[in-house]
């Protein structure tokens, strides 16, 4: 079993971790943000002061957290993960973030003898609990068959993509096809209610068809009964389609759909909707159209 450091335990990494613990492994956490869930520490993990404290007490150093800058926190603050790496070390860094920074700090972590994975997941707070994440894998071979029994105790579908930062590239797509979905399913389900049809009868009907999905099943459904507490927040989810268009931007390429989904997400967090599930799309919707599916 291995020494293994989690940093960042919020919604999806929380579960994650405990995951791993069940799995046999040895946690070590940080306290630099706040102190350590409860339930792991009663379930055997070490609280340490500091991300440098972790990185020298763990053989894999894992990362999740929301978003670029605090990724490169944790990475390279005085007191961060770099200062405590020793060769051969692992850091795999789970959070979604910009796939070029991603390869700019998988250099500096080569650079000083330790291995660096980009690990980015998919299936929100349910399938961090499950243990069923989509992981999409960047880095070396080598690194990817050592790390691949941790990655198995948190994912089922777990994808070498290439070298490091096409991890992250593979989550900003998947991101982009998510995005467009929801809004294709509150788009049709806001039609059909606003045309007089029973939205809940109608996605039933949808489910049988070629316009089935996992989203129309678990989102459609939370649409319908107006559930929006989030397993993934609106504000993380146009995060990820901002690094989706500016890496669009730096390619010269257009993603015209992908900005309209980033447009009524906004829509949203102008309602106050930042912390609502991204499901709440619909929400954005049913305002331009002065129409709720749920009204009676």
């Amino acid at each position: 079993m291995a020494k293994i450091g989690f940093i960042g335990t919020g919604i999806m990494g929380s579960p994650m971790a405990s995951n791993l613990q069940k799995a046999g492994h040895s946690l070590f956490l940080s306290t630099h943000h706040g102190a350590a869930p409860a339930d792991l520490v009663a379930a055997g993990a070490v609280a340490l002061a500091s991300p440098q404290e972790v990185a020298q007490e763990a053989e894999f150093i894992i990362v999740m957290v929301p978003d670029t800058p605090q990724v490169e926190d944790v990475l390279f603050r005085e007191d961060g993960i770099a200062a405590g790496l020793s060769p051969n070390k692992v850091v795999i860094d789970m959070s979604s973030i910009s796939p070029t920074a991603t390869k700019a700090f998988a250099a500096k972590i080569n650079a000083k003898g330790a291995q660096y994975l980009d690990a980015p997941v998919s299936g929100g707070e349910v399938g961090a609990k499950a243990g069923t994440l989509s992981i999409m894998v960047g880095g070396d071979e080598k690194t990817f068959a050592r790390a691949l029994s941790l990655l198995q105790s948190m994912g089922k579908n777990i994808t070498l993509v290439g070298g490091n930062g096409d991890g992250q590239t593979a989550k900003v797509a998947n991101q982009i096809i998510v995005a467009l979905n929801i809004q294709a399913v509150a788009e049709a389900l806001v039609f059909a209610a606003k045309n007089g049809a029973d939205p809940a009868k109608v996605r039933e009907a949808l489910m049988g068809g070629f316009a089935s999905s996992k989203i129309l099943e678990v989102h459609g459904e939370r649409m319908i009964k107006g559930t929006f507490d989030p397993g993934f927040r609106i504000s993380l989810h146009q995060k990820d389609l901002n690094l989706a268009l500016a890496g669009a931007r730096e390619l010269g390429i257009n993603l015209p759909n992908t900005a309209n989904a980033q447009q009524v997400f906004s829509t949203c967090a102008a309602l106050g909707g930042s912390n609502w599930d991204h499901s709440a799309l619909i929400k954005g919707l049913e305002h331009m159209a002065n129409f709720s599916i749920r009204d009676k």
